[in-house]
């Protein structure tokens, strides 16, 4: 059940709107937990006039909360979607917090469906002591009552964000009880491990203020074949809500690269483990 209002979203996925969507390069986007596709809301107006832009519902979210959350469940739904409607059965995907962890195991199983990779908010395992933070907020999607929730979610995003960020996410509901199950799912994974089997170019991107997952942002870097670091400045967990123009860019960069790597006609991402750390104004 959703904490109040169903889904925005009529299918598992909200894709821009351009006519000629289906031609271009897609990005899908998988979003963090308790919220649906609608998070990307700003991401796929503003990039899809360029890009095929799909923002997925994540199992127990959305439109899709009667599937149970698994992380290879989650993965495989995202896989058969890209090899179903993205162009030429590939895409670049992108994944904040949830969403970040379920894009590493996409393409470390299916690293053929997947041409790029951002993560955001997913630099660290929930293993040891980090899974202590996962548990905790299981437990609150889990215990505390669905409407306490519900009022104070709708009155923080209301507040924070503007409207043309807020509202489609208060549209869509918030689905804290599908979120306890997916955030319990994750501790004791290891994602890293997922990330380094991944050959393609691998962009990790965090908020300047995320202190949870930047101090283990390198050590994933690291452990990728191709992958570079971008920090948001002025933001915190939720990159794409809190410098929308910033994250926004930083994804449109790294898409055309991706592209022109893909067709022949740039030089691609490039680079080696442990590549250079790019600091983007917010």
């Amino acid at each position: 059940m959703p904490s109040s209002a169903s889904s925005s979203t009529t299918s598992s996925s909200t894709r821009s709107a351009s006519p000629v969507a289906a031609d271009r390069p897609t990005i899908v986007f998988l979003h963090g937990t308790r919220l649906t596709g609608a998070q990307w809301a700003v991401q796929v107006s503003t990039l899809g006039e360029e890009f095929d832009c799909r923002a997925l519902d994540l199992p127990g979210h959305g439109v899709a909360a009667a599937i149970p959350f698994t992380v290879d469940g989650a993965a495989e739904l995202v896989a058969r979607t890209i090899e179903r409607e993205a162009h030429g059965g590939r895409a670049i995907l992108v994944g904040l917090s949830l969403g970040g962890f379920v894009a590493m195991a996409v393409a470390a199983r299916w690293p053929e469906r997947v041409s790029g990779l951002v993560v955001s908010g997913a630099s660290g395992d929930p293993v040891g002591l980090r899974s202590v933070g996962y548990r905790a907020l299981g437990a609150i999607f889990r215990l505390v009552p669905v409407r306490v929730l519900d009022a104070t979610n709708r009155w923080y995003f209301a507040r924070r964000y503007p409207a043309v960020a807020a509202e489609p996410i208060l549209a869509g509901g918030f689905w804290f009880r599908g979120g306890a199950v997916a955030v319990r799912s994750l501790v004791g994974q290891r994602f890293r491990d997922r990330l380094a089997v991944y050959p393609g170019p691998v962009l990790i991107v965090n908020g300047q203020f995320d202190l949870f997952f930047r101090p283990t942002e390198r050590a994933f870097a690291e452990s990728a074949a191709n992958a570079r670091r971008v920090i948001i400045r002025r933001a915190t967990h939720l990159t794409n809500l809190d410098q929308p123009e910033a994250f926004t860019a930083t994804v449109r960069r790294f898409a055309r690269e991706v592209t022109a790597s893909a067709d022949g006609s740039g030089s691609g991402t490039g680079g080696a483990r442990g590549a250079r750390s790019t600091t983007t104004a917010g």
